[in-house]
């Protein structure tokens, strides 16, 4: 039986080395990055979102996520609204769905 190629092996990688080690810091930093990128905006929109959603008047012209526009004709207690979409068309539909809020510009001074 050779033994030389367990010594190479034993020699190949010293004793007190972690394989993982060397992998810890790259993934902690993607991890930090990905935070940093991705789930802090998604949760700031959210939030944003979520405000204006409360802050919904009568009055107020909205576009939907399926695309609808309309002008809210009532906002009812529970989750639901009056959107108004045409002449003597309105419909209920859910605050959530809620996308925009378009904000009808200022008034030039001049």
């Amino acid at each position: 039986m050779n033994l030389a190629p367990i010594f190479t092996l034993a020699q190949a990688a010293p004793a007190g080395s972690n394989p993982l080690g060397g992998m810890l810091i790259p993934m902690l930093l993607m991890g930090v990055i990905f935070y940093f990128l991705i789930i802090r905006p998604q949760g700031q929109r959210q939030k944003e979102l979520k405000n204006l959603i409360s802050s919904l008047k009568t009055g107020d012209k909205v576009i939907t996520n399926s695309g609808i526009h309309g002008i809210i004709a009532n906002v009812k207690e529970g989750t639901t609204l009056l959107l108004k979409v045409a002449d003597n068309v309105k419909i209920e539909i859910n605050k959530d769905a809620i996308a925009t809020v378009i904000k009808e510009p200022a008034a030039s001074a001049s």
